[in-house]
């Protein structure tokens, strides 16, 4: 049997139900698991072992009575640092916030409680959100546990660090242009960014999303069923639906006449290294030899969609810059204060035609896209990179071109998932990014969950280096 720490979700509640196992049990095997691995990597914010083990045990009690609270009940979740957390302060991963504590749980985090999951931790972030790596002021520098020379990826740099070294199997994040994928890919997990408003989020923004990171899309699948019940406060949400979310009986035999999108040129940005696009190819032909039909897509996101997606924000982050005070600005991470200061001398006319490029990118996604049941690509055009960096360029004045296969599913809402396909020659995880129709989240669920299969054993997960 699997140490308690590396059970799924879905095994933890089996043994739940069979009386074999206990929350206690599989809390504290997390919570012993994650104090080796977090000297080294540095994925937690608030990690308060006597408040999860306080959680446990009220839910062994329920378990006991025979009336667990929710589907969730009594397995250990992580939540990124930026979803609010009732009576915890909300640092956006910037030495720059004030430490307030939060007056309500945020959606995905209310959600959670209800289910009776045990919340062991917060994850790492970097500042704003604004970075694909763990790179933070306020937070020690997050690592890759398939290589500590390496970043997570990022945003949700803790959460896919997390989720890799076995902190648990449930850990949310959330997906502006990428920060669930990217750290999913890097670190050789699962994550689905879903359609825009299928998990309720507070503040909702355009193209922001909160998902699931585990190990098996099963597990995904579990938190769907529980992140995506609904929540008025975000006014892009969906109506509610019910779906149902556990429905993989077809496996691998649903694949055949499907019609497949093959992308392997973004049409900017970084080019593909070659260990990834020879892991793409070759789980693009095992979806082909399983009955479906590959087709290669042209790149269609260009050059000025991408720059001015990026011009924007780095106006709208300097706005935000501007609102603090002299000594908090001073805070915040210099290669984030050196992005969005660079807006500065945008005019009017420039800054409208940044903003245009979002509907353009989200024009351009549903067009290519139209001919397609799926659409397969790299997540990111490279693996992991050094622990340190800000981002792959190391560059304020080009930080966004490794987010080319990613950013253009968050315009368009449609639903994007990252799953493993296979290993560089020094061991790092390459991600395959499997997108669908909009509204379609059960349906790249179950092509991810066909892949697992087809795919075939994976290498093990890392281990925390000896003491």
């Amino acid at each position: 049997m699997s140490a308690l720490h590396d059970l799924s979700a879905a095994e933890l509640l089996a043994g739940y139900r069979a009386r074999s196992l206990s929350p206690v049990e599989a809390t504290q095997a997390v919570l012993a698991h994650i104090a080796h691995w977090e000297p080294h990597l540095h994925a937690t914010y608030l990690l308060r072992p006597d408040e999860a083990l306080a959680q446990a045990r009220q839910s062994e009690a329920r378990w006991l009575r025979g009336a667990p609270c929710g589907p969730l009940d009594g397995v250990p979740v992580t939540i990124k640092d930026n979803i609010a957390t009732r009576g915890d302060p909300t640092p956006l991963g910037t030495a720059a916030s004030p430490l307030v504590p939060a007056a309500a749980d945020a959606p995905p985090a209310a959600r959670l409680r209800e289910a009776g999951a045990v919340l062991v931790a917060k994850t790492t972030m970097p500042d704003y959100g604004m970075l694909s790596s763990g790179l933070s002021s306020f937070h020690a520098l997050a690592r890759n546990p398939w290589d500590l020379t390496k970043g997570p990826g990022g945003s949700s740099a803790g959460a896919g660090a997390a989720a890799a070294a076995g902190y648990g199997p449930l850990h949310v994040g959330t997906d502006i242009g990428g920060s669930l994928r990217l750290p999913a890919s890097w670190c050789g997990i699962f994550s689905l960014k879903p359609s825009l408003g299928r998990i309720p989020i507070d503040p909702p923004y355009t193209g922001r999303a909160a998902g699931p990171m585990t190990r098996t899309v099963q597990d995904a699948a579990l938190m769907m069923q529980v992140l995506s019940q609904p929540d008025t406060r975000d006014s892009m949400s969906l109506p509610a639906q019910d779906i149902a979310w556990d429905r993989f009986d077809a496996g691998s035999g649903h694949l055949r006449g499907l019609r497949l999108g093959l992308l392997l040129d973004a049409g900017c940005g970084l080019s593909v290294q070659p260990e990834v696009r020879a892991a793409i190819e070759a789980a693009a032909r095992l979806f082909e030899q399983a009955g479906a039909t590959l087709v290669p897509m042209a790149p269609f996101l260009t050059r000025q969609m991408l720059d001015g997606m990026d011009h924007f924000w780095r106006m709208r982050s300097l706005m935000d810059l501007r609102t603090l005070a002299a000594e908090q600005r001073d805070k915040v991470l210099p290669f984030i204060r050196a992005w969005a200061e660079s807006a500065a001398g945008l005019d009017g006319a420039q800054v409208f035609e940044a903003s245009q490029q979002f509907h353009a990118t989200r024009v351009a996604t549903v067009r290519a896209c139209a001919g397609f049941d799926y659409m397969l690509s790299p997540v990111a055009p490279i693996t992991a990179f050094a622990a340190e960096l800000p981002a792959p360029t190391n560059d304020p004045l080009r930080p966004l071109e490794h987010i080319a296969f990613t950013v253009p599913f968050n315009m368009s809402e449609q639903p994007a998932a990252s799953i493993n396909c296979g290993y560089t020659d020094g061991g790092l995880p390459i991600g395959l990014q499997i997108a669908g129709q909009r509204f379609d989240d059960l349906g790249v669920l179950q092509l991810a969950h066909a892949f697992e299969q087809l795919r075939g054993p994976q290498r093990p997960w890392p281990r925390p280096p000896a003491a």
